[in-house]
């Protein structure tokens, strides 16, 4: 039977590992992806068990529903940013190295898979032997009194040269009966390094997806902010030409003129600062993309309006996040490869029962080598057993079991962490969307200030300076927003990658989730 590794204590003071935990931790939909790994071959990975329990569900969460790890990104209900995903998700760098692990991880488990098989291979020959009398076996045949003497009295003369000529054709093969359980535990922790590398795969994706969506957010801030900066200039030129005005006709000193000049300048040297900021992120899109592109003008128009419109977030409990998340569905496949392979470790350390042989035909005469009475067999059956290696085979075994304990502390510092980054992320959007909403009802404000001061001066009421301070002071408000509006973006970008996917307000449903290489196959098409 297969050599079942010992469950160990962590020796961290935060954690401990206990099976039983699972039932703590764990939703029955990640139990019921363990049940595999929890059979007579080998009992289901160690899972930290935290000092704090989790919560029931997630403090600022508002309503129920369910979350969506696809297409998040459509959440934002921008045609524009769709296109800008696609063409990344067509052409990005990151993106292919990632998708050349995971073939590299399917290889390694296809060839750790191999041992249990057996090794065939077909083997055809030509034996020729020759050799002087007085050497090899003619020397043997002296010893065995064939010698001169003998020769004579019997009448057999031995030639100066022996030689043989041989020809076979045939088949070798070679078998290890996995009595221990090692190729096969070798064969189950490359599948589970296969999921991890697949779970990598949706964590650089997300990573990807968030840094273009981020990257979009900004240009698009940028290019309001270059246009309202425009329109501050022009305000400022105005306000310039009523100085100059009011000095010719000495209404105002220097003092006055120079501060209209002033203002003018420092609006207008903001333009060239917000043109290479932007130029800045328009060549990291160009990066994410693969590449530089000469349709991103067209691909991106000039008036970029991404919605800041906002679903209420699901109440979730932690257990759905660690089904969702791929960083923490890697850290959870890592400690059953972990484990599967202190498995294949300990049986090193029994012996080793193998089958080989090789069957075929043999003949002299070429002739009479497919001639079915030439047959030949070979049959080897042998038990290898180590006795003394230096302690490299304890050495592995306690190396892969410190490697255990580093698998497993990595998955609870991803619990811990994944539940702690959903929470800093609701505060973050909740502050974030309060913000917005305020300076929103302070931009509505400056507007009906900016519109009563137009009507007062074009009725001969007001003044035309007053009139131009509203203006600005409305186009400033309206610089501000905008920049709320980014960072709002920003805010619920950093939800979406900390839950690894969207969510919807609907009647909660149950959570469905699809393995990690149906994923892969879907995003990569």
């Amino acid at each position: 039977m297969p050599i079942i590794p010992i469950r160990r204590s962590f020796s961290l003071s935060a954690i401990r590992v206990r099976c039983n935990t699972l039932l703590v931790l764990l939703s029955p939909a990640i139990v019921g992806s363990l049940i595999s790994a929890c059979s007579l071959t080998l009992k289901s990975p160690p899972v930290p068990e935290l000092v704090a329990e989790l919560p029931n569900e997630f403090a600022s969460s508002e309503v129920a529903g369910s979350y969506e790890p696809l297409e998040w990104w459509k959440t934002f209900a921008d045609p524009v940013l769709d296109q800008a995903i696609e063409a990344v998700l067509a052409s990005n760098f990151d993106l292919a190295g990632a998708v050349a692990r995971v073939e590299q991880a399917r290889a390694r488990e296809r060839i750790a898979k191999s041992p249990a098989f057996p090794l065939l291979q077909p083997s055809a020959g030509v034996n020729d032997f020759d050799t002087p009398t007085n050497a090899g076996i003619g020397a043997q045949l002296d010893e065995l009194w064939l010698g001169s003497a003998t020769d004579s009295a019997v009448g057999i003369a031995l030639p100066d040269r022996l030689g043989l000529t041989t020809y076979n054709i045939g088949a070798e093969f070679a078998y290890e009966l996995d009595f221990w359980g090692r190729n096969r535990n070798d064969a189950r922790a490359a599948g589970a390094e296969r999921l991890a590398s697949e779970a990598d795969y949706l964590t650089a994706r997300m990573g990807v997806l968030t840094e273009t969506v981020r990257t979009y957010l900004e240009i698009a801030n940028l290019r309001h902010q270059h246009r309202l900066a425009g329109e501050i200039v022009e305000v400022f030129q105005q306000r310039k030409s009523l100085a100059d005005s009011l000095y010719d006709r000495g209404l105002i000193d220097r003092r006055g003129l120079f501060t209209a000049r002033r203002n003018l300048r420092n609006a207008q040297a903001e333009l060239p600062q917000i043109e290479a900021l932007l130029a800045n992120a328009e060549g990291r899109l160009w990066v994410l993309m693969g590449g530089y592109r000469a349709d991103l003008a067209d691909m991106l128009p000039d008036s970029l309006t991404p919605s800041a419109a906002l679903d209420p977030v699901p109440a979730g409990i932690p257990a759905d996040l660690l089904v969702q998340r791929p960083d923490v569905s890697a850290a959870r496949q890592r400690v059953a490869a972990a484990r599967y392979t202190v498995g294949a470790r300990r049986a090193d350390l029994l012996p080793k029962l193998s089958l080989s042989g090789a069957i075929g035909l043999q003949s002299t005469e070429a002739g009479e080598l497919f001639d079915p009475d030439q047959w030949f067999r070979n049959l080897s059956l042998n038990l290898l057993g180590p006795v003394f290696q230096g302690s490299r085979l304890r050495s592995n075994v306690a190396l892969a079991e410190a490697r255990l304990n580093e698998a497993a502390a990595a998955f609870g510092r991803s619990v811990v962490t994944a539940v702690n980054e959903v929470e800093a992320a609701l505060v973050g959007l909740e502050a974030s969307r309060r913000r917005h909403a305020l300076l929103a009802s302070l931009a509505v404000e400056a507007q009906a200030e900016a519109a009563l001061q137009e009507q007062r001066y074009v009725s001969g009421v007001g003044d035309y300076e007053s009139f131009l301070t509203a203006t600005h002071t409305f186009l400033g408000t309206q610089s501000v927003l905008a920049t709320a509006a980014r960072d709002l973006g920003f805010a619920r970008l950093v939800l979406h990658r900390a839950l690894g996917g969207a969510w919807t307000a609907n009647a909660r449903e149950a959570l469905q989730q699809r393995p990690p290489s149906s994923i892969l196959s879907t995003s990569t098409e």
